[in-house]
């Protein structure tokens, strides 16, 4: 019976990705009415990205037909944990030229609006969450599996941060001890034998070719045996992750997103057997381990959803 004016103001959403930037202007009801994206480069700078979201914003509000002063503010994703307390871009990003950079200070001042910043997989979890396979739910993990692996962790219906904004960076828990040296330095990761690059990077090795992500998921699709053999690897070595999480955590619903959940249940079947092989049955009894339901546009639908739910 009551419901908030979406006339009353307008948000735009920018998602930086490891290899895409999308840009999309929305009502108060969700409802995007323009979006835009491109490819860009990895190793982009924050300047060479932000000149790009910028040239997006003013594209998007032109084909929308609606003027700036209505935009009440940006809500903008990376895929690097956010600094809470000085809000910079810290170190085990995968884009290197935007370690260190203040990255809402930095887009606020190019894009001409206030601007929050989340960590892509945070984004992911509070979509699904607010339009998602998350609905009417509060304790909720989201594991998004792509070029990297990261959870966006739900706690009360809010997001959780931790103390310095690394909550959630499941891509780092050791597996494999005395593995292959991960980004951020150490050996082992689970980003090193269950990201859609590093499942990639083995099938390649084994063909002697070059196999991208998404040629990967389409030999899978097409039912090669070697495919689905390394996607569900690696989806047995997401699930012990997942089984710790909920050991410590308890959720009631896991979603996994990103570029690798597009495999089904070739990755989600043996994730869901090896979560509730090792975690506590109290943990896993009532637990939902589901694939996302928006997509790749889910971390974009994130960061409008952003402006509305979590900013100031």
């Amino acid at each position: 019976m009551v419901s908030l004016d979406s006339s009353a103001g307008l948000v735009l959403g920018v998602d930086f990705g490891h290899q895409h930037l999308r840009v999309a202007v929305s009502d108060l009801s969700h409802t995007v009415l323009a979006e835009t994206w491109r490819e860009l480069d990895v190793d982009h700078s924050a300047v060479h990205g932000l000149e790009a979201a910028a040239e997006f914003v003013d594209q998007v509000l032109e084909e929308a037909d609606v003027d700036r002063a209505r935009v009440i503010g940006v809500g903008m994703g990376l895929p690097a944990p956010i600094d809470r307390t000085t809000g910079a871009v810290q170190s085990s990003s995968i884009l290197p030229g935007w370690v260190g950079v203040d990255a809402a200070a930095e887009a606020s001042r190019r894009l001409g609006f206030p601007v929050e910043v989340e960590n892509d997989a945070n984004l992911g979890a509070l979509a699904e969450l607010v339009s998602g396979a998350g609905q009417g739910k509060g304790e909720v993990a989201y594991i998004k599996v792509s070029s990297g692996i990261g959870a966006g962790l739900i706690s009360g219906g809010r997001l959780h941060h931790g103390v310095g904004g690394t909550a959630g960076e499941l891509g780092h828990t050791l597996v494999a001890d005395g593995g292959a040296v991960c980004r951020c330095g150490n050996r082992g990761c689970l980003e090193t034998v269950a990201s859609a690059r590093a499942i990639a990077d083995l099938l390649s090795a084994s063909r002697r070719e070059e196999i991208s992500n998404r040629r990967l998921l389409e030999l899978s699709a097409g039912g090669d045996q070697a495919a689905q053999r390394l996607i569900g690897d690696g989806g047995r070595a997401i699930g012990i992750a997942v089984a710790n999480l909920c050991n410590v955590l308890n959720p009631e619903c896991v979603i996994v997103g990103g570029d690798l959940s597009s495999a089904g249940e070739v990755l989600l079947e043996p994730l869901r057997q090896a979560a509730r092989r090792n975690a506590l049955p109290s943990a896993v009894g009532d637990l939902e381990i589901v694939a996302g339901v928006l997509g790749e546009r889910a971390e974009l639908l994130g960061a409008l959803a952003l402006v509305m739910h979590e900013s100031d």
